[in-house]
């Protein structure tokens, strides 16, 4: 088993998503060739990790039967592994893609809805692996209808801290647990400045954080472009994160963000 090893540097992490509705690369990388050329140019882009994901969590988006995600998921991971052992996070919600994926040489099980389907805690729990629980205010057919917070950070730290002792109780370790502020699910433009102001509060929960700020709707408000147009400013808010100590940044533009965040592991050395 390739296992996932954390440091003091932030790693970066490469989406791939198998699906043809995905709000950024949607239907660019639902072909098994095109998402295995892009999993061989983000491993020589440097990347850390691989996330790959068969069904979409854009806003508005519905859930997809189990078995399509495994065909659009497992074959990949099986492909990625004959040739490589960069870590692969599966991102899905159910676990019987979760049990597949891993059984393909998966790792990583990244999951939106922190574990929150039935029995996924416990197959977590079996297949020993870590895993990521992230906060998400509704479904992602939901989620940005009308999100509230009275206060975002503390709500969300609260959310997090339950859903990591929920995940101890159903006898995941400790150490196999990291932890995701949910950017963009359920939050508005000034939730999400908010948490990524205060990253520093959600680190005393003294697990790994995974921030996933890339090309999201935010950069779009802010700099007035289009997701096709948001590299650099996905790039920015990866550094800024990498900054405020995020320990994995999840993102669309491998390369580039592998060089900015060299840059800020260096500093961090000195």
């Amino acid at each position: 088993m390739v296992e996932l090893k954390l440091s003091d540097n932030t790693q970066v992490m490469g989406v791939i998503n198998t699906t043809p509705d995905s709000f950024s690369d949607g239907g660019l990388f639902d072909s098994f060739e095109a998402a295995f050329q892009h999993a061989q140019e983000m491993i020589a882009g440097g990347v850390d990790i691989i996330d790959i994901g068969g069904e979409s969590t854009r806003p508005g988006s519905k859930a997809v039967d189990q078995n399509i995600e495994i065909n659009r998921t497992v074959p990949l991971i099986e492909a990625i592994r004959e040739v490589s052992n960069i870590p692969i996070s599966i991102d899905t919600n159910k676990p019987v893609v979760m049990q597949q994926a891993v059984q393909a040489g998966a790792n990583i099980i990244n999951s939106v809805d922190a574990l929150g389907q039935q029995n996924a805690k416990e197959v977590a729990a079996e297949l020993n692996v870590p895993v990521c629980l992230m906060h998400m205010q509704g479904t992602p057919e939901t989620m940005q209808l009308e999100p509230q917070y009275d206060n975002i950070v503390v709500e969300v730290k609260d959310f997090l801290q339950t859903r990591i002792d929920e995940a101890l109780a159903a006898g995941i370790s400790f150490d196999n647990i990291i932890v995701d502020p949910g950017f963009g699910f359920g939050k508005t433009m000034h939730h999400n400045l908010q948490l990524l102001k205060s990253l520093a509060d959600l680190k005393s929960l003294g697990r790994p954080l995974l921030v996933g700020l890339s090309r999201k709707r935010m950069i779009g408000v802010i700099l007035d472009k289009p997701v096709d147009q948001r590299r650099y400013g996905s790039i920015s808010l990866a550094v800024i994160s990498a900054m405020q100590g995020a320990d994995i940044v999840r993102v669309h533009d491998v390369a580039e963000t592998v060089d900015a965040i060299k840059m800020v592991n260096a500093l961090n050395l000195v």
